[in-house]
């Protein structure tokens, strides 16, 4: 979350008067994460999230992504509904941008997860991971392997330098080898794709809220697990693994569902490519962010970080965690 378009107080009354949800009390921008802009919204019957959707986001798929928040809602998973207008529409355009209103879920995101924490994220990771058996709508993975290279070029290797020496060098050397590697025909659905800490909501060792669902897209299941794996257990910016919350992430996970040998066969690669999406995106943003926005740019070394500890350890943690 973060805030790239700033609106007056009198447009965000006017937006807020196209729903039922009581008159505007106050409005104030979230300055977390990359993608959007955000506001917490109190009105004079509740808390919301309005959410303007910037550049990466493809609003022709604003429908999924809506309309999955409302599916897994209705499954009584702990994701925020979307509040539909007076109208019934999902999202609105304000200035030339879509905008949508999501339920307001009460917790906080944990900044170092205990071990009953990273269990209780594993068992809503699949816990999802099964609601969306039976959700209509499939979208496609806009942020795979074809967008980590376009990134990556995009930044150039002067560029990539600037932000770390070695950075050119290690990650075209991944690209190529993830090229080479990635698997197919794993079982797939629809899955969230960004689960760090700072998208779960937790009242002490209880899931509130998984928020943020605009990278969702159909994937392999074990790969979004991949991605949460490389999101929540490590510390001190990818410098220290943590063994016991892996063990309980990934236990957690398979309380609910359990992995497949072929699954559990690729989680090495499958953590190798979560970090090379987000270096990608985090040295693109890093480059690009524009001045003056309120948001704070996340380094992309911390995830070079992760991918070096995947490079030699991955089959030994994963290899262990299955004993």
């Amino acid at each position: 979350m973060a805030v790239y378009t700033h609106l007056s107080a009198e447009t965000l009354a006017a937006l807020i008067a196209e729903y039922d949800v009581g008159e505007l009390q106050s409005a104030k921008g979230i300055a977390e994460g990359v993608s959007n802009s955000n506001w917490l919204v109190e009105t004079t019957r509740d808390r919301f999230i309005l959410t303007m959707y910037e550049e990466r986001v493809d609003t022709r798929h604003l429908p999924f992504y809506l309309g999955l928040l409302d599916h897994l809602a209705a499954k009584g998973a702990p994701v925020p509904r979307t509040i539909h207008d007076r109208d019934g529409n999902l999202f609105r355009t304000v200035e030339g941008k879509a905008v949508a209103l999501i339920e307001f879920l009460p917790g906080v995101s944990v900044g170092a997860p205990t071990v009953a924490q990273a269990a209780s994220v594993g068992r809503s990771l699949a816990e999802i991971h099964l609601a969306v058996a039976d959700f209509p709508q499939r979208s496609e993975q806009t942020m795979g392997l074809a967008k980590w290279d376009q990134l990556i070029h995009q930044c150039g290797e002067e560029a990539l330098a600037e932000i770390d020496p070695s950075l050119a060098d290690t990650v075209f050397s991944e690209l190529s080898w993830l090229a080479g590697n990635w698997p197919g025909g794993l079982p797939h659905g629809v899955v969230h794709c960004d689960l760090f800490p700072d998208n779960v909501l937790m009242l002490g060792d209880k899931v509130t809220g998984l928020i943020d669902f605009y990278f969702a897209a159909t994937d392999f299941f074990a790969y979004d697990l991949a991605v949460t794996h490389a999101a929540w257990c490590f510390a001190d910016h990818g410098r220290t693994f943590r063994p016991r919350i892996s063990s309980a992430l990934l236990e957690g996970y398979e309380a609910v569902r359990p992995l497949d040998r072929h699954e559990r066969a690729e989680l090495p690669v499958l953590s190798r490519g979560a970090c090379m999406r987000f270096i990608s995106s985090r040295a693109y943003d890093w480059l690009n962010t524009p001045v003056g926005a309120l948001v704070t740019r996340k380094d992309p070394m911390d995830f070079v970080r992760r991918l070096e500890f995947y490079r030699s350890e991955a089959t030994r943690v994963f290899n262990s965690d299955a004993d």
